[in-house]
């Protein structure tokens, strides 16, 4: 009764051993390929958050306000709103007391902001009627 002789099931043990060797390179390439698709496409963002990373707040009475950010090697900020047209100047004062103005400037009011070797934010202000101001807000780390 003790003497019978199991049967080898090498051949599982092989399947095994060549789906682990094969196929955990060809899943990280799955995955590496599906990162880097999704590498630089720009995705909505909190507003807070990205005015944290362009070291600003958004003004109290910010509206429509809209955020994307694109990340791969450098980060990417936009930032567009609407706010009343008398506080554009107070509130760039207030929120980048060190801005420089940007000339040439296509805008009505335009603001580059240079960290060094860390931050750039550059801002631009278009007046539009009714006595609103369009800012648009890029930052990015370098």
């Amino acid at each position: 009764m003790g003497d019978a002789k199991r049967k080898s099931r090498w051949w599982i043990w092989l399947a095994v051993g060549l789906t682990a060797v094969c196929g955990l390179p060809v899943a990280l390439m799955a995955w590496a390929a599906y990162s880097f698709s999704e590498a630089g496409r720009p995705q909505a963002v909190d507003c807070a958050d990205a005015m944290e990373f362009a070291r600003g707040r958004l003004p109290v009475d910010a509206e429509d306000a809209r955020c994307t950010g694109t990340h791969w090697q450098d980060s990417y900020i936009t930032v567009d709103f609407r706010m009343p047209r008398t506080g554009v100047a107070d509130w760039l004062d207030a929120t980048y007391p060190g801005a420089v103005p940007d000339t040439p400037c296509d805008e009505d009011l335009c603001r580059e902001i240079d960290y060094g070797q860390s931050l750039y934010v550059h801002v631009k202000v278009v007046y539009e009627d009714g006595g609103t101001a369009l800012v648009h807000l890029t930052s990015f780390d370098v």
